[in-house]
């Protein structure tokens, strides 16, 4: 199995009311948003999405409207993984029966499995749907780290496991999972800051939030880099890397600041649940100052 999900996907916030509640308006809002702005497809309920803080009924509705709101632009692809397999799979198939174009599935967080627990876990929800699956490799918030061994062991045997969302930084990493998996086998960076360079060892996009923000810019880095155009491409990257910093400040976890930068934009975004709290003044000037300097923000 192959799925041909385009090289730019939004991890998409997941916008509330003021009660926080999912506010479905500005869903619909967002999602036009992101396609007319370089979103080839969109990833719902991930990290970016504030997941942790979402019933399974809530996330389910996500998984629902959002494919609606997309009126066939692009992939909806939703974010089912849990810490434990049974979860996983019983989400995962229920975002199958919603429509959901494919899913992401997460490490397993807080167990630390070994990398044969890893194995069994993603094999088992492998097994339990038929649409293809995204693993999420993201160890600086699971604790735990998927190798590059166990991630071509999953491409090589379970069939509608197609790609990997390589979060780790580790470019090295990257380039043993390009070098290790089976033809075929996509890998999406997870880094916003290192996409480009991940393009160059053989990644095929970007799993981002900085889309959010400049979408049309990193699709256009993707298609320089695939004309040849490196020069025109590093120039992109490297105007975009005021953004990045701003979007993962080190004082504050993503989504919080490209939630306030959607909200200077007047774009969907609303507050945050806890136990995340809005950015500070100065994390909010961070992003301003990076919006206004990018030409966003008057």
């Amino acid at each position: 199995m192959q799925a041909d999900w385009g090289q730019v996907l939004t991890a998409m916030v997941t916008p509330f009311d003021e009660r926080l509640a999912i506010d479905e308006a500005g869903v619909a809002r967002l999602v036009d948003h992101l396609f007319a702005n370089g979103s080839d497809g969109l990833v719902v309920c991930g990290t970016t999405g504030e997941a942790p803080t979402l019933s399974p009924d809530e996330k389910l509705r996500m998984f629902g409207l959002v494919k609606e709101c997309a009126r066939g632009r692009g992939p909806v692809i939703a974010g089912s993984g849990d810490n434990e397999t049974a979860t996983t799979i019983e989400l995962s198939r229920a975002a199958e029966a919603v429509g959901a174009d494919g899913l992401l599935l997460v490490t397993p967080y807080y167990n630390k499995p070994s990398q044969e627990g890893l194995y069994r876990h993603f094999r088992a929800a492998a097994e339990a749907v038929s649409v293809p699956i995204v693993i999420y490799n993201v160890p600086g918030r699971t604790s735990v780290n998927m190798e590059p061994a166990t991630v071509a062991r999953l491409a090589r045997e379970a069939p509608n496991i197609v790609a990997v969302k390589e979060a780790s930084g580790n470019m090295v990493q990257a380039s043993e999972i390009v070098a290790a998996a089976p033809e075929g086998f996509q890998v999406y960076s997870g880094e916003d800051g290192v996409v480009l360079p991940l393009l160059a060892v053989g990644a095929v996009g970007v799993i981002s939030v900085t889309s959010h923000l400049v979408g049309r810019d990193l699709k256009a880095m993707h298609a320089a880099f695939r004309a040849g155009d490196t020069a025109r491409a590093r120039r992109l990257h490297l105007r975009m890397l005021p953004i990045v910093h701003a979007c993962f400040q080190s004082t504050t976890p993503s989504p919080v600041p490209v939630k306030a930068a959607l909200q200077m934009l007047g774009l969907p975004a609303g507050p945050l649940r806890l136990p995340l709290v809005e950015a500070t003044a100065r994390e909010r000037e961070v992003v301003a100052s990076a919006l206004r300097a990018y030409g966003l923000l008057a």
